[in-house]
């Protein structure tokens, strides 16, 4: 039985360049998605969608498993992000942030089986944040992505040079929220080596 992993299959989406800026095309994918504010260093919250979202995930690999005879490597987290005064990215004020934690799905994890998993994990399992957790697709499009290796806390000059240089010497403009995805694991990396692409959804500027 092939197994499937996001990061292999689609290296053109979970992998980018430290060096440089580059532009994809993200289709339409499916996603389990939970949503929350807060300072994601502080707030239990956030941790506690985290886990409801890990769970559901390897509830939707079991069942794909045994319902579909077709394995795949659980994906990265991800996350999207806004703020009511996007100031609040610059000035790194993390109680102000918005967020929308998610898993990706193989393309043949439709919102049937995703949705029998999160009925499962309702039933048998106690979690603070397991009634938040949903199946949505999610069509991004055009967007500008960049790997940053190091601490969160220090993206901010690189998500600066992105929309104070790169963008407006491509003619774009970003659209949408603000995109991370996490390829290291933050319980078992040091600060120093996590590394996170950065995206942004992209539109032409108006002329």
């Amino acid at each position: 039985m092939r197994n499937y992993d996001v990061k292999k299959e689609r290296r053109d989406l979970y992998s980018a360049r430290r060096d440089r800026f580059g532009i994809v095309d993200v289709p339409r994918m499916g996603f389990l998605m939970a949503d929350g504010r807060g300072d994601p260093n502080t707030s239990a919250d956030y941790h506690a969608v985290v886990e409801a979202l890990y769970t559901t995930a390897y509830a939707v690999r079991a069942l794909a498993k045994r319902e579909l005879a077709r394995t795949h490597t659980v994906g990265p987290l991800e996350g999207l992000w806004t703020a009511d005064d996007l100031g609040a990215f610059k000035t790194r004020d993390h109680d102000e942030w918005n967020w929308t934690l998610m898993i990706v799905q193989p393309e043949w994890v439709g919102s049937a089986l995703a949705d029998e998993a999160v009925d499962h994990v309702r039933r048998t399992r106690e979690l603070a944040a397991g009634h938040r957790v949903r199946f949505e697709e999610y069509a991004e499009g055009r967007c500008v992505q960049i790997l940053h290796v190091g601490p969160y806390d220090e993206e901010a000059p690189t998500i600066a040079r992105m929309h104070e240089e790169f963008m407006p010497a491509e003619g774009l403009v970003p659209r949408g929220h603000h995109h991370e995805i996490y390829l290291s694991d933050a319980r078992r990396t040091e600060p120093g080596r996590l590394r996170t692409i950065l995206r942004q959804p992209v539109g032409p500027a108006r002329t």
